[in-house]
């Protein structure tokens, strides 16, 4: 036997009495003693791991590792390696819950491929008019021209329902997008997720859960233009063009806080994206990526119910926080399976959700957190920086972003795991804050 293998060996009977302990479950958490609360399925998907389809808090300690923070109140969270897809803890991970405008992930990822960002395209009336009654906004007008990359600025910038229905529309129609956000959904494995409309716009039936929105985030992060976008602070969108006049823009703001910062929310080092939502139904939804020293993590948090402000990315923050300090500390509880059409051999399940749908979903609004009508919370309004762009080996001011520890992969395949348990992500630009 190697001396590596002998010394792997003696490190792993030294830790088995604290890597087999029983999992923590149903922590107590800060303000959530509210019995009328919905509860969540006894019965949930096992997708990534059985453990993963029990109800509570999910997460084995081993020895040295921080305990989880108390004050998370989210009613579904998990904490996931973005790389190897180890998922660190989880809480009702697979929870069928309305996913607010963090579904609009899944729109670009699935719709984002097939559209040239150069395309343009002059806007109708028919394209807009199905908007919903209080969506969120990024100021699309009728019989003006736009491009491609200025609609996606719309949809992961400022949550623009208006610039998600042209796409669609540039796509085939909203019947058509929906099927094949469906289908994408399907072939991710995300099999929690059941799409009605293209935006998270409520809808009866629409749900996604945390396992499902972290998965997918995984899967829009192979791609260039999704890291972009998300990871894009502030943007210069086109104003309306009048005649015998130059064209003017105006800026649009990222409303992940996490990104741009805000009062009560300091920017995070590290984080890179994805998507958040708020709507009366969804509460309010967050799915961020980080990295720190070459690790890179993937947290999503549903519906807090915490009365701080901005409670989703607080709780986010502190995830990420022990996520980083946990890191090779705690006996992963399950995994991010592959796609269905990446996938090897891996062990991670690939059966139904077996929690029923709950008949909510998410609809953005348009003036401010709690703007719209018909009682739909808004899409958050804030957050700039010019638009920022990942290339290899650049800057920008958006914060550090995503990266591959590809070191770290080396170290992981010589200690034995499997090849075919890792969909990791692209070698992704390292940033750096400016100085």
């Amino acid at each position: 036997m190697s001396a590596l293998r002998k010394t792997a060996w003696a490190v792993a009977v030294a830790l088995l009495p604290a890597l087999t302990a029983a999992p923590a479950t149903a922590a107590a958490k800060a303000g959530t003693k509210d019995e009328k609360a919905p509860k969540p399925p006894a019965v949930m998907s096992t997708v990534g791991g059985a453990q993963l389809g029990r109800p509570g808090t999910q997460v084995r300690l081993a020895a040295g590792a921080p305990v989880l923070p108390k004050e998370v109140t989210g009613r579904s969270w998990i904490v996931a390696d973005a790389e190897s897809g180890e998922v660190l803890a989880a809480h009702n991970a697979h929870w069928r819950l309305p996913p607010a405008s963090t579904l609009k992930m899944l729109f670009a990822d699935t719709v984002l491929p097939k559209l040239s960002k150069d395309q343009q395209h002059t806007v109708t009336r028919d394209e807009l008019a199905g908007v919903g009654v209080g969506s969120s906004l990024v100021g699309i007008k009728e019989n003006q021209t736009y491009s491609v990359h200025d609609l996606w600025l719309g949809v992961f910038l400022r949550s623009g329902n208006d610039a998600v229905h042209v796409l669609s529309e540039m796509n085939g129609g909203i019947p058509r997008t929906v099927q094949e956000m469906q289908e994408h959904a399907e072939e991710l494995q995300a099999l929690d997720t059941r799409v009605v409309t293209p935006d998270g716009y409520d809808e009866k039936g629409q749900v996604s859960s945390a396992y499902d929105l972290t998965l997918i985030a995984r899967s829009g992060l192979q791609k260039k233009d999704f890291r972009e976008y998300c990871a894009t602070a502030r943007a210069q969108f086109p104003g309306e063009q009048k005649p015998g006049k130059k064209r003017e823009s105006f800026q649009i703001q990222n409303t992940n806080r996490l990104l741009t910062g805000d009062f009560g929310v300091a920017p995070y080092q590290g984080m890179a994206g994805v998507k958040n939502g708020t709507t009366t139904l969804a509460g309010s939804t967050f799915t961020g990526v980080a990295e720190r020293d070459g690790k890179v993590l993937l947290v999503t948090v549903m519906n807090p119910a915490s009365k701080e402000g901005h409670a989703v990315y607080k709780e986010t923050a502190r995830l990420l926080d022990w996520g980083f300090a946990a890191a090779g500390k705690v006996e992963p509880v399950g995994e991010l399976v592959p796609p269905r059409s990446a996938d090897t051999g891996s062990s991670g399940g690939s059966g139904d959700s077996g929690g029923a749908a709950t008949g909510d979903s998410d609809g953005p609004a348009s003036g401010g957190e709690k703007g719209g009508k018909d009682g739909r919370d808004g899409e958050e309004r804030y957050g700039p920086d010019e638009a920022s762009a990942a290339s290899r080996g650049g800057t920008t001011g958006a914060g550090v972003a995503v990266s591959v520890a590809i070191v770290a992969l080396v170290l992981l395949a010589v200690a034995g795991f499997l090849v075919n348990r890792r969909w990791p992500l692209p070698d992704l630009a390292r940033r750096r804050p400016r100085r």
